[in-house]
């Protein structure tokens, strides 16, 4: 069970390490759009909630979030003996029959609702909105009493989780292919490198801004509705090279002379894959990247969402020497076979133990 399937990205990366697990089962969404997805999701057993039928939902997914809550719960799964959630909007809002586990691996309570509700609506957008966003939290609240067993993906999530849904759980590392990701082994060129979509919560803005005033080179790789305004404030050493393939990333990961993370994440994956090609990472020291960077050993953190306090990083980092392999070996505790393995053994005690 996942919110939406329209396009291929982390959430999507752990529901490909279920269907490892679990090959055979249906994977439901409230909308799917094959055209969006990777070869490797053609076999897989795709099925829809009747919002699939709307006209442009395939295309507008996400702006049929208030009638999600009711099309998750109508869904017929009496055939089920355990139901898996992946979810951060209302994929967990499902009816099992009495002693069915419901278990949600949650990426996040939603957090246009909760912690960034000023941040997606500010302004008068946000005043419009607030009884419809009022109406969802409600309904959100109602979800979450349906699941049986959460599982965070971080610490930062387990936090939320108990102070939104009043809800204790454990945490499960998301998924990481180390073994895609190597190091090349020749010194690292100059330049910084940054893999994101380009919206404004991620502050892509101040890697660009810290290397445009102090002439760093910055390679910026993603797409999103941010990018004019981040190409307007680049100077001329900032490159943007739109979304790239797997492997292209793989090499600029390991090419770079640290990874840029300035924004605060549930978790994130970029800076885990940017330590399997053993570079270090610069990261804001809030949110996952507290969880999967050492600072001092496998990157630097700052502690103040600045321009300055981001370029002194910098400064600080090129003046130490990461060890290449401590970078590997730090990002081999989040690969994608200890998370099938863990979840497995989750599922599996939600199964014996029905709570």
């Amino acid at each position: 069970m996942t919110d939406w399937l329209t396009t291929f990205g982390g959430a999507e990366r752990v529901l490909s390490q279920l269907h490892v697990l679990y090959p055979d089962a249906p994977i439901y969404a409230s909308v799917f759009d094959r055209r969006g997805l990777p070869r490797e999701t053609d076999g897989w057993d795709l099925r829809s909630t009747v919002l699939q039928r709307l006209p442009g939902a395939k295309r507008y997914s996400r702006a049929l979030l208030p009638f999600m809550p009711a099309a998750f719960a109508r869904l017929e799964l009496a055939a089920y003996d355990c139901v898996i959630s992946t979810s951060s909007a209302f994929s967990k809002n499902l009816s099992t029959r009495a002693g069915v586990p419901n278990v949600c691996y949650c990426f996040t309570p939603p957090r246009y609702l909760w912690d960034l509700r000023d941040a997606y609506a500010p302004g008068l957008a946000g005043r419009v909105s607030a009884p419809a966003v009022r109406w969802l939290r409600t309904r959100d609240q109602a979800a979450a009493a349906r699941v049986t067993r959460f599982l965070a993906i971080s610490q930062t999530v387990a936090e939320r989780i108990r102070r939104i849904y009043d809800r204790d759980c454990k945490v499960i590392y998301p998924p990481v292919e180390v073994d895609r990701i190597a190091p090349t082994g020749s010194a690292p060129e100059d330049f910084y490198l940054v893999v994101s979509r380009l919206v404004g919560y991620k502050r892509v803005d101040l890697a660009v801004q810290a290397c445009s005033r102090t002439g760093r080179r910055l390679v910026v790789v993603g797409a999103g509705p941010d990018l004019g305004r981040l190409r307007r404030m680049a100077g001329p050493t900032v490159e943007f090279s739109g979304a790239l393939a797997d492997g292209e990333v793989a090499e600029l990961y390991a090419r770079c002379r640290a990874f840029l993370f300035p924004g605060i994440e549930d978790f994130g994956i970029a800076p885990v894959e940017a330590q399997a090609a053993g570079r270090p990472v610069i990261a804001f020291g809030l949110g996952g990247a507290t969880e999967t960077v050492v600072d001092g050993v496998t990157g630097l953190f700052f502690h103040e969402q600045s321009v300055a306090a981001l370029t002194a990083a910098m400064e600080r980092s090129e003046q130490m020497e990461f060890d290449t392999a401590s970078c590997r070996a730090n990002a081999r505790r989040f690969d994608a076979g200890l998370f099938r393995s863990r979840i497995a053994a989750e599922i599996l005690d939600a199964v014996q133990h029905r709570v």
